[in-house]
């Protein structure tokens, strides 16, 4: 990689950064985030970016608005510092879930947050799994939006194999209608393995509630495919309609690993075969196979960097 090259991390992403950095055989550069006693804070480089082009890792996970502005803060540190040009990579986009208005009077708060990274000026964004397609259509900026069914499906295989499962009596399953993309892009992975979709109604925020399973799951390997696994009240309805159905066992797999309050204990009690999620969020649950986003995250910047195309199995498209 060249010197004009410089990679920092805040504080959500720590070692997700080092991971990238350590890939890419370069340091990560120097920089501070510095609280003060009446909540406001100060982010800056501590070296100079005049001239250099940087990528800021950092997902806007817990506590979402103060991630959020922290980077916003950083992102005008570096552009007031003269830097050449400023790569956002967000593994985990939070407030992707506001996405549209589902009632009367809501805001669209992807779309917001959208403006806000355009408005103090990035470059580019590189991020993982977006909640839904349409969110890259609210940046003014080039948005990357990588898959992580290539890195799932890999797992998946090893796994299998290890527990003497053919792909055969392996159904992968939707929980919802917006995630069928991801599902039929993993059973693609699975040679000759099924389809199934949930159909989920959600009457309060984070509530679920399961109306019916499409697709034979009878005597079938399950494994349950989202974006983001938050409370886990999807996939526990999710285990439940499947085993209900006839399910020989139930997998879990979530590229993005919020685990809001008792998610990991609930998880466990529920007696799912295998759980693995990514490091979107920085988070050690135990019990929970974790997947390493940096090999990926990596090379598409090495990609970008060298003027060579993304491979299409890498990118979301619905």
């Amino acid at each position: 990689m060249k010197d004009s090259i410089v990679l920092f991390k805040l504080t959500s992403s720590p070692k997700l950064a080092q991971e990238v950095a350590n890939l890419l055989h370069l340091p990560l550069g120097k920089s501070e985030v510095n609280h003060f006693a009446d909540g406001e804070f100060l982010a800056r480089a501590t070296e100079s970016v005049r001239g250099k082009t940087c990528y800021v890792i950092q997902s806007t996970c817990n506590p979402g608005a103060e991630r959020l502005l922290e980077t916003l803060i950083f992102v005008d540190a570096l552009r007031n510092a003269k830097a050449k040009e400023i790569n956002l990579v967000v593994p985990y986009f939070g407030f992707s879930r506001q996405d549209r208005i589902a009632r009367a009077g809501e805001p669209i708060t992807a779309r917001l947050v959208a403006d806000m990274i355009d408005t103090v000026g990035v470059n580019r964004v590189i991020t993982v799994d977006l909640h839904t397609q349409q969110i890259q259509g609210f940046f003014s900026c080039p948005v990357d939006d990588i898959s992580v069914v290539p890195l799932f499906g890999d797992y998946y295989r090893k796994k299998l194999d290890a527990l003497k499962i053919n792909t055969e009596d392996v159904v992968v399953v939707s929980p919802d209608h917006g995630s069928i993309h991801r599902a039929r892009d993993l059973a693609t992975e699975l040679p000759n393995s099924g389809l199934a979709i949930i159909d989920k109604r959600r009457p309060a925020p984070n509530v679920a509630e399961v109306v019916s399973v499409v697709g034979d799951v009878k005597n079938k390997t399950c494994i349950i495919l989202d974006d983001i696994i938050d409370t886990g009240g999807t996939a526990l309805n999710c285990a439940e309609a499947l085993r209900a159905r006839g399910a020989k066992q139930v997998m879990l797999a979530g590229t993005h690993a919020i685990f809001s309050g008792d998610c990991v204990k609930n998880l466990e009690s529920a007696n799912l075969k295998d759980i693995v999620v990514t490091n979107s969020i920085e988070q050690n649950s135990k019990g929970v196979n974790v997947i390493s986003l940096a090999p990926m995250i990596a090379e598409v910047i090495k990609a970008t960097e060298e003027g060579r195309s993304i491979p299409d199995s890498w990118m979301s498209f619905y």
